[in-house]
């Protein structure tokens, strides 16, 4: 029961639209199956350690220290900046997204650090959830628990990652340009949100 709460947990952390599942989409339109696989390891690799982290602890010091978290939130308001100008930058290519020309596996791994560890709303919301989960559980259930949690997230990234990649060929270019510029805007602007919101606490 406890595997199949935490398994519950991991879905409706994951499932809304955000940084990950952005990364995760276009990755799978973009990419033939395998390598498309390959790229959200490294998606779901750094979600599971930002969950174990979260988890287990790091949630407490980000609620203790205000320069901390408005640290998190505006350095990582201007790393989603970044992520969201290079999608918006390379939305054009999309319509040739045809030709596969895969991501050099360097950049794959930073720009997948970045959508889970450089969101610092994910990062405080997280860390918050979890940590209240954690400690609402004995120390025998707490394994069973983020193991759930990790299995979701794996089965729901390469799910996602298989699913797209095998229809890639029915969607239309343009389409994908599209789903880019819309997804660049979105990260654009939260992360314009939270710089605003970081500068409005210091001034």
């Amino acid at each position: 029961m406890i595997f199949l709460k935490g398994m519950l947990i991991g879905f409706a952390f994951v499932a809304p639209i955000g940084m990950q599942n952005i990364f995760v989409f276009n990755n799978a339109l973009s990419n033939m199956t395998r390598r498309a696989v390959l790229n959200s390891l490294f998606i779901w690799l750094f979600d599971a350690l930002f969950s174990v982290v979260a988890f287990y602890g790091i949630g407490a010091l980000i609620i203790q220290n205000e320069i901390i978290k408005y640290t998190i939130m505006g350095v990582g308001g201007l790393l989603i900046l970044w992520i969201g100008y290079t999608i918006l930058r390379s939305a054009r290519a999309a319509v040739e997204f045809g030709k596969l020309q895969p991501i050099p596996l360097k950049k794959v791994i930073l720009t997948a650090f970045i959508a889970v560890w450089g969101n610092p709303q994910a990062l405080i919301d997280g860390t918050l959830m979890l940590g209240a989960l954690r400690g609402d559980m004995t120390a025998s259930q707490s394994l069973p628990f983020i193991i759930g949690v990790v299995t979701a997230t794996a089965s729901w990234f390469f799910g996602i990652a298989i699913l797209f990649s095998i229809f890639r060929d029915k969607v239309s270019p343009k389409f994908l340009m599209w789903v880019n510029i819309l997804s660049a805007l979105i990260i654009i602007g939260y992360g314009l949100m939270l710089i605003v919101k970081v500068a409005g606490i210091l001034i």
